[in-house]
Order: C-alpha cells, then sequence, then structure tokens
C-alpha cells in the first residue's frame, strides 16, 4: 500500500507542486495588499517630533481618539499581514519540503506545522505592541531619554549588522532550512514552532533594524523582506549574511554619526 501511495504521490507531484504555489501565491498577495492598505491609513496619522529630532510613531500609543483596543487591533493585523508577506518567500520552500515528506494520508500534517510557525510570529507580534507601547510612554514623559534614541538606534543596528556575521547566526541559518518528518498532528505543530523561534533568532538583528528604520515604511519594509528571502534562498547563505551585516554595520555607523 505505501509503494501504490508513493507511485500515486510521483505522478500527481507536478499537480500538487502547482497548487501549492498557486496557493502561497494567493496568500502571498492578499498580504501584501492588506499590508499596503493598513500603511495608508495608519500613514495618515502624522508622527510626533521628539526631542533628539526623530520622529515618534503613533502605532504604539492611542492618538486621534482611538481606545486602547482599537490601536492594538490595528497593530496587530499590519503586524500578521507585514510578516505574512516578508516570511513567506522564504518559509514556503521549506513548507513544500516538508510536504513532500508526508504520503497523502498525512498531507494536512504541513498545515499543522504552518500554523505552529505562524503562532510564533503572532506572539512575537503580541511582545512586540507591549514593548513599543511601554516605551512609547516612557519617551514620552522622559525627554531626557528620547533624546538618547538616535544615538540608541545607532548601536542596535551595530549589533544587528554585528550578529549577521556570526557563526551562530549561521547556525541558526541552517536550522532554518532543517526540515523533519512528523507522525501526528501534534508533533507537526511542535515542529513548526521550533523551527518559528530558529526563524525568529535568526531574523532578530533585521527585526530590530525594521524597527529602527520605519516599521510603518514601505521601502524598508520591502528590503527587509529581500535580505531575508535572500540569505535563506541562496546556496552560499553565509556571503549573503556577511553582505547584509557589512551593510548593517555601515548604516548603523551612518546613524549614531548623524
Amino acid at each position: 500500500m505505501n509503494a501504490l501511495t508513493d507511485i500515486i504521490e510521483r505522478e500527481h507531484a507536478p499537480l500538487l507542486r502547482r497548487r501549492f504555489l498557486a496557493i502561497a501565491a494567493l496568500v502571498f498577495t492578499a498580504s501584501v495588499i492588506v499590508t499596503y492598505a493598513m500603511h495608508l491609513s495608519m500613514s495618515s496619522m502624522s508622527e510626533l517630533p521628539m526631542p533628539g529630532g526623530w520622529m515618534l510613531s503613533p502605532a504604539f500609543t492611542p492618538m486621534c481618539g482611538r481606545t486602547w483596543l482599537r490601536t492594538a487591533a490595528e497593530f496587530m493585523a499590519m503586524w500578521i499581514a507585514m510578516m505574512t508577506a516578508m516570511m513567506l518567500p522564504s518559509f514556503a520552500p521549506v513548507l513544500w519540503r516538508h510536504r513532500l515528506m508526508l504520503d497523502g494520508e498525512r498531507a494536512r500534517l504541513s498545515w499543522s506545522m504552518a500554523a505552529g510557525y505562524a503562532y510564533v510570529w503572532t506572539m512575537t507580534g503580541v511582545a512586540a505592541f507591549a514593548f513599543g507601547a511601554i516605551f512609547t510612554g516612557i519617551v514620552l514623559r522622559v525627554p531626557a531619554i528620547a533624546r538618547c534614541i538616535p544615538f540608541a538606534s545607532g548601536a542596535v543596528v551595530l549589533v544587528a549588522g554585528a550578529l549577521q556575521c556570526s557563526p551562530w547566526h549561521a547556525r541558526l541559518l541552517a536550522c532554518c532550512r532543517h526540515v523533519s518528518l512528523c507522525k501526528d498532528m501534534r508533533a507537526a505543530w511542535l515542529d513548526g514552532v521550533r523551527h518559528g523561534l530558529d526563524c525568529l533568532a535568526c531574523c532578530a538583528g533585521l527585526t530590530a533594524a525594521l524597527f529602527v528604520f520605519g516599521m510603518m515604511d514601505l521601502r524598508v519594509m520591502t528590503l527587509i523582506a529581500m535580505a531575508t528571502t535572500l540569505e535563506r534562498l541562496m546556496p552560499s547563505f553565509r556571503r549573503a549574511s556577511h553582505a547584509i551585516g557589512i551593510t548593517l554595520l555601515l548604516l548603523g555607523s551612518i546613524v549614531i554619526a548623524r
């Protein structure tokens, strides 16, 4: 029976691949459209000029008559759409390899793995909003801290660049490419969570740079998404990571010098 299943799977592999690519392309397109629409909506709210010559984003605090619930809901909607658009190009090949390792009766395990991966990034968005709200409250009340933010931002980008060039980051990239075979839904979900945590740690530097240079800036989102995809899909991913790390080191130096 297993041999017959393998034969059927091989014969239908091109069809399954086209179907998978069509679904991935549809999800990616929808996430890009939602991200762009949310960006237009949130960009209508003016940023606040802060001591030190930087601008405070309104994404983490109830401005313009919004409630905390609405602010959090808008941020999470933006975060989920944005992260789907940014991470799907690099995650889709991993999910496809996971699907190929399963027979037809267990194909649904791939969706469980994807759910575990999405869960990690969703919870990261919750933590990011909580941190952003606390940070916004502090800088609005303590001007002395607000004046230090430009220098601190440059330091964060420098650390992000150093991490990109480290052996630790190279090991995490290798983990992001690894796919394991799961036996049930729970194991697949946990494997998705593990993969999500590895991916989150691997993207820590680029995610920090995203917040520094502007999470609401579509140009920054696009560049970060391209960098994330490039270092995962290129055969010589270490060279890509080093190039990205050197770029971040230069940008961090420029931010501090300014």
